[in-house]
């Protein structure tokens, strides 16, 4: 088997219930994003947390320093488990993320996180854009409703464009439940 790292994106307090920019179902989807970690730690297998800040206070949210960028209680990292910041939404753009796959001989990436539609899916098609293998955890990622031309898109609808277009050329996309009985 390939050695597996768990990729855990942007799962912050502020796309939380009191935060700046609440995500539909991202309660449900960060309880399996700790399920996820669990098993990755109990298998000793890395797992590397993505932290998103914007670069100045006047930001929509993840300001700078504040408790709404910080990682959530449900998925904060422990030991030795690094914390990647990145300003930019694929996670490898002008971080250590890359470096730190190469050092520890990671050869393929689990990815949880948020939100579905941007950092989660820009990582998935850099990652595999590098040659990594991806699995997209569907059920441990949120995203929200959009607008596009004046019409409302339902969060539900945008999870399901976002992982068949990542299912179709750029990852595997299983529930956590899937993941969890294969491996």
């Amino acid at each position: 088997m390939a050695r597996q790292a768990l990729i855990v994106i942007d799962i912050q307090n502020d796309y939380f219930a009191g935060g700046k920019w609440p995500l539909v179902g991202v309660e449900a989807a960060a309880d399996n994003a700790a399920r996820l970690i669990q098993a990755f730690r109990h298998r000793s297998t890395p797992v590397v947390h993505i932290r998103h800040e914007f670069g100045s206070d006047d930001a929509a949210f993840f300001t700078p320093g504040s408790v709404g960028a910080q990682l959530h209680a449900k998925v904060r990292n422990q030991g030795d488990e690094p914390v990647v910041l990145k300003h930019f939404v694929n996670a490898f753009r002008e971080t250590e993320l890359q470096a730190i796959l190469q050092q520890r001989e990671i050869e393929e990436l689990v990815i949880v996180g948020n939100m579905s539609h941007m950092c989660v899916e820009g990582t998935a098609r850099a990652a595999a854009d590098l040659g990594y293998p991806v699995r997209v955890i569907h059920d441990a990622c949120a995203t929200l409703d959009l607008e596009f031309n004046g019409q409302r898109v339902p969060a539900a609808q945008v999870q399901g464009a976002v992982m068949s277009a990542l299912a179709f050329a750029y990852a595997s996309v299983q529930s956590t439940e899937e993941f969890l009985a294969a491996n």
